[in-house]
């Protein structure tokens, strides 16, 4: 069935519309933000339910766009509500571990924290935070994120997204 057969006169009734969207794949999709300081270190926050550290976000609600889960996940884990600003990164990973589908996940810019703009963590999922240099990043993040985050570097100095597509 074709993209534009959502529209009306598209000759399919709606159960074979809904049986054809019913059957395509799905995949879950995840929002977070790369906020920097002045000295151009990487705000990290510490989740209670992982071992490793991350950037400030998480996973995007039913039919949420991504930039607006990624506000909203920033809101609620750091206290700070900002509109994010332009796509950095997008990544692709495979079905892993207890994860059944694909995820693809958005990193957009958080943008340049002033030293004393005020963070209160979301104290149910996040232990700590911290600004890490570019230079010490791997030594919190595992590989995935670690290649995460570098690559919403890369795209904030190239002013221009990348795409992660995962390992082959």
């Amino acid at each position: 069935m074709p993209d534009h057969a959502h529209s009306t006169g598209s000759g399919f009734s709606p159960a074979e519309q809904a049986a054809w969207y019913a059957g395509l794949p799905t995949m879950y999709g995840s929002a977070a933000a790369l906020f920097t300081n002045p000295a151009g270190q990487v705000l990290l926050v510490k989740p209670n339910y992982r071992d490793h550290w991350s950037l400030p976000g998480g996973i995007l609600d039913h039919g949420e766009a991504p930039h607006a889960g990624c506000r909203r996940e920033v809101a609620e884990e750091l206290g700070v509500d900002l509109a994010p600003g332009p796509l950095l990164a997008i990544d692709w990973s495979a079905p892993a571990g207890e994860r059944p589908r694909p995820i693809v996940s958005f990193i957009f810019d958080g943008g340049v924290l002033a030293d004393d703009v005020p963070i209160t963590l979301q104290e149910e999922e996040l232990d700590d935070y911290r600004f890490v240099g570019p230079g010490e990043l791997e030594r919190y993040l595992p590989s995935f994120l670690y290649a995460r985050v570098s690559g919403a570097l890369s795209g904030r100095a190239a002013g221009a997204p990348v795409y992660l597509p995962g390992p082959a």
